[in-house]
């Protein structure tokens, strides 16, 4: 048996998918130039022994200039990743960084596929450097870890 790092990915799924257009059918008719949120995150959980699920969610809201909502997108897209012959900080990095990578072609589809659906020009989901973001993260924690105690 090798102690080789393994990550094998068992499944691909969504969890959640919420669409709103409150103000339909009237927005159609405005011109559409959208204020644009977006809000993401990840998530892990530990199923069991090696085994993870990854959940990446995406919130998109979409506002008129008068900040009045036209359309909010939520989707979460998950999967269940097996991990073995790595260190607990090893893990770590890849549940917030390779297997969210794996997940976000997919989310990104399903938001434009709703978009569309929904009656809606395309958003297209710009990349993500996860590995840039949990950089960042894992400096801001050591930052608050070393900050001096009064």
């Amino acid at each position: 048996m090798s102690d080789a790092p393994q990550i094998n990915l068992e499944r691909i799924y969504i969890k959640d998918v919420s669409f709103e257009s409150p103000q339909a059918p009237m927005v159609f008719g405005d011109q559409w130039q959208p204020k644009v949120k977006l809000d993401m995150n990840t998530s892990s959980t530990q199923l069991e022994e090696g085994r993870f699920e990854v959940a990446l969610r995406v919130t998109l809201t979409t506002s008129t200039p008068e900040e009045v909502t036209t359309m909010i997108v939520e989707v979460t897209q998950a999967g269940v990743f097996h991990l073995s012959g790595l260190d607990e900080a090893q893990c770590k990095q890849v549940l917030a960084t390779m297997c969210p990578n794996v997940l976000f072609p997919y989310i990104r589809e399903q938001v434009d596929s709703l978009m569309v659906k929904g009656g809606f020009p395309p958003i297209h989901l710009a990349p993500v450097n996860f590995e840039a973001l949990y950089a960042q993260a894992q400096q801001a924690e050591n930052e608050a870890g070393q900050a001096p105690s009064h």
